[in-house]
């Protein structure tokens, strides 16, 4: 369901950009021809297909990763995997979430950029619970609650105003209702490796986020010294403006 619900809403919030002819371009010459993206917490890997449609149409080789959500170790390790199988340089991106993994799997040989979209950014010993205690509460942080077994949910009644109010009602509502939990202790978990430190960063800042807020993210932003762009959209902003993240991370990419 949920990847039925995803390719849909790829379908009619991003379906406009993908005007390329369906025969593949090339990469620049000297780019990363290998594009690695890790997903949020919530939704699955998915939630990127609008983004990765447009660069394999350009003609990156392109890997979702799954997360299992189960830990930060196991999530990163799922990275890892990915990383493993890419052949030359490597643009790593990470969404919510997956800021965090990113931080601790980016320090990886292969990978020549960091792209943060709407993410976390730790710094060594900070973990997810340690930002969202640190900074402004919002919509959707405090609409997350853990259930009988750990596992942390967001309130569906809040999920689709907080965190896709520009996706279709149904969509948002779906998705509200088929949550990917995210296990505590990921929650808890410091990374112990800050990539960004070492790496070119980007960043793409939704100025209508009411998960990670716009001030929030600026903040991350400016202490990575990351590359930004602003986007007019929610936390669901890499299917909205997925052709606006799409080229953020062709401009990583570029990256010697």
């Amino acid at each position: 369901m949920r990847h039925l619900l995803l390719s849909t809403a790829a379908a009619i919030m991003a379906g406009t950009a993908f005007s390329a002819s369906a025969q593949s371009a090339e990469p620049p010459k000297g780019a990363a021809h290998n594009i690695v993206l890790v997903h949020g917490a919530f939704v699955d890997q998915t939630s990127w297909k609008p983004v990765a449609d447009i660069l394999t149409k350009q003609g990156y080789n392109v890997t979702l990763v799954e997360n299992p959500l189960t830990s930060l170790a196991a999530d990163v390790e799922a990275t890892k995997q990915a990383l493993a199988k890419q052949n030359g340089k490597t643009v790593l991106v990470g969404h919510s979430w997956g800021g965090v993994v990113i931080t601790q799997a980016g320090n990886d040989p292969k990978v020549s950029a960091l792209v943060y979209v709407s993410a976390f950014a730790p710094d060594v010993g900070q973990s997810l619970a340690t930002l969202a205690k640190s900074g402004p509460a919002t919509e959707g942080t405090a609409a997350i609650h853990p259930d009988d077994k750990g596992n942390l949910f967001i309130d569906p009644k809040v999920f689709p105003s907080a965190v896709a109010a520009d996706l279709p009602p149904q969509i948002a509502e779906s998705l509200a209702n088929h949550q990917l939990p995210l296990n505590h202790t990921a929650f808890e978990a410091p990374v112990d490796t800050a990539a960004w430190r070492d790496k070119p960063t980007f960043y793409v800042i939704s100025t209508k986020d009411k998960v990670i807020a716009p001030e929030v993210q600026k903040f991350f932003a400016t202490e990575m010294k990351a590359q930004t762009i602003d986007v007019a959209g929610s936390h669901a902003s890499l299917v909205v403006h997925a052709k606006d993240v799409a080229a953020v991370i062709e401009k990583a990419a570029l990256v010697k």
